[in-house]
């Protein structure tokens, strides 16, 4: 039932003249969905604390609760047309009203991290694209049917909008940015395997999609110990997930990816991660886990770049530089970043590798095949590091799942099982080989992945060889021509 919820509002959407992409559905399903979720969130709060004997103290006021907007429902708990708004009224009490207050509580919430902030950043950034108040309508009556009040109802709902994050990802180059595929991300953190009390960290957020990943990987941890305490749950849910974003929309969708996760005020700011200088990077803003897929091919101005030490207008070479500085000691990364970052000759990419190896041990290096990102075009590692003693010796894995990758063959997590097996004692095989760094170039600290165990090809024949072979072959045939000829 809800899937064939989220399909009706997208063909609505695709329907009405102010969305015209996968990125504009997302965007506004988004902003229902979140203010459905806080419908359902503050029924339950008041329903405990009526059970309790306290009177609770909604967010919203009356005039802006779902149900006396968008949902007024008569005594047979129908939608009352009498008084429900529609066509160009509705649109006008959204744009004129609605979003307005909404963004307020920006300026008047407490802190960042509270449910209050988050709906004054959300309304502040978004803006209502539906033109048309009879399909809004339409969408608001699906959005109702959708229940928020069991984990179960959440984790349906959140897989099916992974999905529509995914649909994004694969609709072109701009919804790229926002989709890392899942079984390479569950991969990563089975690596690094992040613990209760530990404190883990995306800078560079998008969908969020590591951070609700940690999240699911750690309460299944929890719930298999003997450690499932409701302190812990609570350590969970608002101590142990932070991250960043900068674009609006993605910062939008990290939120309500977390909230459907489980997540009810995420610690995800909105943000330019790079215009922070690393220099003021304190212990108290280091974290023990680092998960991302900083975006890379971006090119940062000269200001940005003053923040950091290697100066490059490289995106993703500028958050490397952000993520070791912001990893504890002791504390363990798993980065993706395009596989020219092991064997640029310029400058900035050899001060980084040094950069990574003299201050982190970087243990493993996963090579990901071609076509693992659609859209993107290149060519991707993940570097998994923990930071502290130098690098002595890398273990290098190249993925092969035996397939082309693309957008009907995606990766899956039995193509990844292989690798989080075999990184626990790193061997030699025909897809993985250690290397020392002693062994390494010190002036170019060259990492490029060059796989030792694999059969060696066929020497490359010399000019004179193939000539002499071509005019062999022409012989061969002219005699042919002439023996064919003879018996016309």
């Amino acid at each position: 039932m809800f899937e064939q919820t989220f399909k009706n509002i997208d063909d609505i959407l695709y329907k009405d003249s102010g969305a015209d992409s996968e990125l504009d559905y997302i965007g506004q399903t988004s902003w229902i969905l979140f203010l459905r979720y806080l419908d359902a969130l503050e029924v339950s709060k008041a329903d405990e604390a009526e059970l309790k004997g306290e009177e609770y103290q909604y967010i919203l006021v009356p005039e802006y609760r779902w149900k006396n907007w968008a949902m007024p429902k008569n005594a047979a708990g129908e939608l009352d047309h009498h008084i429900a708004l529609t066509g160009p009224d509705l649109v006008q009490f959204v744009d004129g009203k609605l979003f307005p207050y909404l963004a307020k509580f920006k300026q008047t919430a407490d802190n960042a991290q509270t449910i209050e902030y988050k709906i004054g950043e959300i309304f502040s950034e978004l803006k209502n694209k539906i033109q048309s108040g009879y399909n809004l309508r339409e969408i608001l009556e699906y959005a109702d049917e959708l229940p928020f009040s069991t984990s179960k109802d959440k984790h349906e709902l959140s897989h099916l909008y992974e999905s529509k994050i995914k649909n994004m990802g694969n609709a072109g180059r701009n919804g790229g940015q926002y989709y890392t595929p899942r079984p390479l991300i569950r991969a990563m953190i089975k690596v690094i395997d992040p613990k209760i009390g530990e404190t883990v960290y995306d800078g560079a957020a998008g969908s969020c999609g590591f951070l609700c990943e940690s999240y699911e990987y750690m309460l299944d941890q929890l719930e298999q110990s003997d450690n499932k305490t409701t302190d812990n749950i609570k350590t969970l849910q608002s101590s142990t997930f932070y991250g960043k974003e900068k674009k609006n929309l993605a910062y939008v969708i990290g939120i309500m990816n977390m909230i459907l996760h489980g997540i009810e005020a995420p610690n995800l700011i909105h943000t330019n991660t790079l215009g922070e200088s690393i220099r003021d990077i304190q212990e108290k803003n280091r974290y023990n886990v680092i998960l991302a897929n900083p975006p890379f091919g971006g090119k940062e101005r000269k200001e940005v770049q003053q923040n950091f030490d290697i100066k490059t207008g490289e995106t993703a070479f500028l958050f490397m530089q952000h993520f070791i500085k912001s990893l504890k000691t002791g504390g363990r990364a798993a980065i993706v970043i395009k596989n020219t970052v092991l064997s640029n000759t310029d400058n900035a990419s050899v001060a980084l590798r040094k950069l990574i190896l003299e201050g982190s041990q970087l243990h493993t290096i996963l090579d990901m095949p071609s076509g693992t990102f659609l859209g993107a075009g290149v060519k991707t590692v993940v570097l998994f590091f923990q930071k502290g003693e130098p690098t002595k010796k890398i273990w290098y894995y190249q993925l092969d799942p035996g397939r082309n990758m693309g957008k009907t063959n995606p990766l899956n997590d039995k193509d990844m099982a292989e690798f989080v097996e075999l990184q626990k004692t790193m061997p030699e095989t025909e897809k993985s080989w250690n290397i020392k760094v002693a062994d390494i170039d010190e002036a170019t600290m060259d990492l490029s992945v060059k796989n030792p165990n694999l059969p060696e090809e066929a020497p490359l024949r010399s000019p004179e060889e193939i000539l002499t072979k071509m005019v062999k072959l022409d012989e061969e045939t002219g005699a042919l021509l002439e023996s064919i000829k003879g018996l016309l």
